[in-house]
């Protein structure tokens, strides 16, 4: 008897693989981030950008250098920066993902490095929660009581952990390279969404988006520009 091999677990990032973050959200984010350490810190606003800049480059998260370097209270941050009204209006898809995502087999959630309050308003104005079986969010991406969003190893670790199977099993749907880097090293396959790479890169130069060479990497297993690739993996 052939055995049954296991599904796959599928790991979507929100922004920028979801829905295009760069045109709905980003702008005004990076802005409240920036206003936020102008208010928090006393730094003028050229300053505060280049400090959030800064750390988004070094720690992958803007959250982390300024809990790390200046004790700021992750929720409190969370809260003021993503507010965002009239996000709704402004976000945008394709009509086809929530078609693919629903053929698609095994257990699907999104891990995000965004706030769950700012996950749930996006997927649900899309039209696409009811196609996972969960929200991984950054208010939950912390061990021994410290944050620990993407790019860290041992929170995908965990996560695999939480959701009852092994890194192999795992799929990581991702825009960010450095991200997928730390997946594949811990032995989860990785997939790089390019559909809003072009918006990525053009956008203004305070967007937290880094910029991607085109050639493929050696720790991504595939490149894609739409969800329903993925049906074919």
């Amino acid at each position: 008897m052939t055995a049954v091999k296991p599904a796959r677990v599928w790991l979507f990032d929100l922004d920028n693989t979801l829905h295009d973050a760069s045109h709905a959200a980003f702008g005004p984010t990076n802005q409240a981030m920036t206003d936020y350490i102008v208010t928090h810190l006393g730094l003028s606003a050229a300053d505060a950008s280049a400090l959030r800049q800064h750390y988004w480059n070094h720690y992958g998260a803007t959250l982390l250098g300024l809990v790390r370097h200046h004790g700021v209270k992750p929720g409190h941050f969370l809260e003021e920066t993503h507010r965002l009204p009239g996000l709704e209006a402004r976000l945008r898809t394709s009509a086809h993902d929530s078609a693919a995502l629903r053929r698609l087999r095994g257990r699907k959630y999104v891990l995000t490095n965004a706030p769950r309050s700012y996950a749930l308003r996006v997927l649900r104005a899309l039209g696409l929660l009811s196609c996972f079986d969960g929200v991984i969010s950054i208010d939950e991406m912390t061990m021994f009581g410290h944050p620990r969003p993407k790019p860290d190893a041992r929170m995908l670790r965990h996560v695999a952990a939480r959701l009852g199977v092994v890194p192999r099993r795992c799929v990581l749907v991702e825009d960010t390279l450095q991200h997928q880097r730390a997946a594949h090293r811990i032995g989860m396959r990785t997939v790089w969404m390019q559909r809003y790479l072009k918006t990525a890169k053009g956008a203004n130069n305070s967007t937290e988006v880094g910029v991607h060479p085109c050639r493929k990497p050696p720790y991504v297993y595939a490149r894609i520009q739409a969800l329903n690739k993925l049906l074919t993996l």
